[in-house]
């Protein structure tokens, strides 16, 4: 595999240079924001779980991962865009099943057990959302891509209803998380479609809303109560 090769897939990027898109790149400080956001309340709250600190330094670690992508916009600078995404998420699934749900840890392996079975089936049907950034020529996609986010999305809802229906302290910024992660990815979808109309395309508005709605998450986590100790 060609790890250098040029990827040109976003309305801004019109050559292959380095700065060829500078707001795709440049609003990735949304996730740096939301990192230091995060690092606040949580020193204030001296928060002991270095898990949460770990989701923490990977949210700062999306934004430098994609600023990488929109950039550089080739083969491993587009793995480097989609890893920290998908290790946040798959930890994030796990933090919160701990902090909101209370379950505790070793149901938690369980669980994960449970992840890894369903995202090797969803690889294995296709569901691999490196397709658009790894692929020489990818075939026409009216989702533009969006389609891998799919398990988010229902994790998300999952985690809306249980909160909604634990009547969660939190569960307003769940809400209003999920309301926001939706309208980002209506953006992401529809950023081939406006490039006639509108060159500069709406990626940036997918950095930007998914740079708050990661602010939201990790300040679900800080501000629930935590989990009790368990009993010796």
């Amino acid at each position: 595999m060609d790890w250098t090769r040029p990827i040109n897939i976003y309305c801004e990027r019109l050559d292959a240079s380095f700065w060829a898109e500078p707001i795709n790149a440049i609003s990735n400080l949304a996730f740096i924001l939301a990192a230091i956001w995060a690092a606040r309340i949580a020193h204030q709250r001296a928060e002991p779980n270095p898990l949460i600190w770990l989701l923490i330094a990977l949210a700062a670690v999306i934004g430098i991962g994609s600023f990488l992508f929109h950039t550089f916009a080739n083969a491993w600078s587009a793995l480097a865009d989609v890893l920290p995404i998908w290790t946040f998420v798959a930890l994030y699934v796990l933090v919160g099943i701990n902090r909101i749900g209370h379950v505790r840890p070793r149901n938690i392996l369980i669980g994960l057990g449970l992840v890894i079975a369903a995202a090797a089936v969803y690889s294995a049907l296709g569901g691999n959302g490196t397709e658009p950034q790894a692929a020489a020529a990818p075939a026409p996609d009216r989702f533009n891509g969006s389609l891998q986010y799919l398990p988010a999305v229902i994790a998300f809802l999952a985690f809306v209803v249980v909160m909604q229906w634990r009547g969660h302290k939190m569960r307003h910024w769940a809400l209003a998380g999920l309301l926001i992660f939706m309208l980002s990815l209506f953006f992401r979808t529809i950023d081939p479609a406006v490039c006639g109309s509108f060159p500069l395309g709406t990626h940036f508005l997918w950095h930007l809303l998914n740079g708050l709605m990661i602010g939201i998450v990790l300040q679900i986590l800080l501000r629930s109560p935590r989990p009790p100790r368990p009993s010796a």
